[in-house]
């Protein structure tokens, strides 16, 4: 019998992480090209529901899952954060760099290891403190208030990881009930519900040509995430989530080439230092699952989300 340790593959969980990086900078690169064009409020709220055409695989288990009021209320609750995370993000993207979006994005994880310890009692180790340490000074670096404009993407952002990383606990919490399927499909679909009075507070009838791109995507988002979760499937977070620095370089050369960016060492060198901090607090505490010294908490991703945008 094969045991699960056999069927790891590391160079084929690598690979598809690698196509979810690319899969995300495309749809990082449409966002940004569609800011000019289209509030980025509604934006968001079309690409979730262009997004909500992909659930129909999902249907049988939305069905199937039996729902108390408390899971309708998280459900809820996290469909408002997560919209919320969602308008921030679109604003981002239309105001900074897509470099520094990329690079202040990698906050998410650091953003739940402490709220797991804060709010769902997971021992705050000294090396989770020494990582979250570390992330901080990436985000210095990359703002250096005081050495330039922090202007309101930069803002966003902050409040885009911080929104994601609620989001992902309250996942956290779900998932203990519901099949992860299901959660992640409920997300989507709430996402949309929340976003709705946004959209039609700002809406102006889109062109044929910002629909087809926003389905795009929608299609880039989804992507994304189901080769994240081939990904995650292959081999363990630890072995795929260094992957996802290439996000940062990926973005960089499209940023300066589609979008004439101005190449930031300084927000390479946070972005690497917040990066780093992730995958040694994913390292080490896959080491310590496998000795049974306590359960870790997941990273980004390893909930599978259909859409963290």
């Amino acid at each position: 019998m094969t045991s699960p340790k056999d069927q790891q593959r590391p160079l084929v969980g690598m690979f598809w992480m690698f196509a979810a990086g690319l899969s995300f900078v495309g749809m990082n690169a449409l966002v940004k090209m569609l800011g000019t064009s289209m509030n980025p409020i509604q934006a968001a709220f079309l690409r979730y529901v262009f997004g909500l055409v992909f659930l129909l695989p999902a249907m049988h288990a939305i069905l199937e899952t039996p729902l108390t009021r408390r899971n309708l209320t998280l459900f809820g609750v996290r469909g408002v954060v997560h919209a919320i995370a969602v308008m921030l993000w679109f604003y981002a993207m239309t105001r900074i760099p897509l470099a520094e979006v990329t690079a202040m994005n990698y906050m998410t994880p650091i953003y739940v290891t402490a709220g797991a310890a804060l709010f769902l009692g997971e021992k705050l180790a000294f090396r989770r403190i020494a990582a979250i340490a570390v992330a901080v000074i990436g985000v210095l670096i990359i703002l250096r208030p005081g050495f330039r404009d922090v202007v309101p993407g930069h803002l966003a952002m902050l409040g885009t990881a911080l929104a994601l990383g609620v989001s992902y606990l309250l996942a956290k919490i779900m998932v203990r009930d519901i099949r992860p399927a299901a959660v992640v499909a409920h997300l989507s679909i709430w996402v949309t519900i929340a976003l709705v009075p946004f959209a039609v507070a700002v809406w102006e009838p889109p062109s044929p040509r910002d629909l087809g791109v926003l389905f795009v995507i929608a299609s880039f988002a989804t992507a994304g995430h189901y080769f994240m979760t081939l990904a995650l499937q292959a081999a363990p977070v630890a072995v795929t989530q260094p992957v996802t620095f290439l996000q940062l370089i990926w973005a960089t050369l499209l940023g300066t080439i589609v979008f004439h960016e101005r190449v930031d060492v300084w927000v390479i060198a946070g972005g690497t230092l917040i990066l780093a901090a992730v995958s040694f607090i994913t390292w080490r505490e896959a080491v310590l699952s496998r000795g049974g010294a306590q359960q870790p908490t997941p990273p980004q991703g390893s909930e599978t989300p259909p859409a963290t945008r």
